[in-house]
């Protein structure tokens, strides 16, 4: 019997308490955003904040958790550096991770990265065109060719990562640059997808379109279960003298 997968939706949850035009957008948070269509679709999903105890990523927790997805833009340095190392540790033992937005500079993907994650922005009413370029790639599920945001906070190149396992999705916006926006990684046994698009001021995660590759996500990022690496010294199998 198969059970549902347990994910995560975490939110630093600042930006709704404290401007009345972004909670208008998100009046539950953007986390609620995120969590109900996931759960609409099946999965079993909990919400943890900033500013919960533990931000809400009790050891119990992470433990229980498949698939973690963060948003976080204006309080990344308040994050605790114990709950860093302690999410870090679960996606090597497997559990899935998926970044959303300003999240790059999160300290836990950056952590995962090692690298800056530092990019080009822009603050304005840029239009969003988000390729499909890997259109058989189970995040890309159901989708057309390109997905259109209307309005969305500019995000260009050179965006410091790691050179991607794979790239899923490319944006391009009005201003003219250009952005890798849908990214894979594996860390450990665990499985990272950073996604561009979501600027508190504007409705994207509200689009069904953004709710399909968020969903998808979490299914290509769900632990696989495969066996444990055992490291050190190790006895030999066979008769060895």
């Amino acid at each position: 019997m198969s059970t549902a997968t347990r994910v995560t939706v975490w939110n630093e949850y600042r930006h709704e308490k404290l401007h009345a035009e972004i909670k208008e957008v998100y009046p539950e948070g953007i986390h609620q955003a995120i969590a109900k269509p996931l759960a609409d679709k099946g999965f079993a999903v909990r919400t943890a904040t900033l500013d919960e105890p533990s931000h809400g990523l009790t050891d119990d927790v992470l433990e229980s958790t498949d698939v973690l997805i963060w948003w976080g833009h204006m309080a990344h340095h308040e994050v605790d550096d114990a709950i860093v190392e302690k999410v870090v540790a679960r996606v090597w033992d497997g559990m899935g991770l998926i970044v959303l937005h300003s999240g790059h500079f999160s300290k836990v993907f950056k952590r995962l990265m090692g690298t800056s994650c530092d990019l080009k922005w822009r603050e304005a009413n840029d239009s969003e065109r988000l390729w499909v370029v890997d259109p058989g790639h189970p995040i890309a599920s159901g989708l057309g060719e390109y997905i259109e945001l209307a309005n969305e906070e500019m995000y260009g190149e050179h965006f410091d990562i790691p050179t991607p396992d794979e790239i899923v999705f490319v944006s391009w916006f009005t201003g003219g640059e250009v952005f890798r926006s849908g990214c894979t990684y594996h860390r450990g046994r665990g499985r990272v997808f950073y996604f561009r698009p979501g600027h508190e001021s504007f409705p994207t995660y509200h689009q069904a379109d953004i709710q399909k590759v968020i969903a998808n996500a979490v299914n290509w990022a769900s632990p696989n279960h495969g066996p444990k690496p055992v490291y050190g010294n190790a006895k030999p199998l066979e008769g060895v003298k």
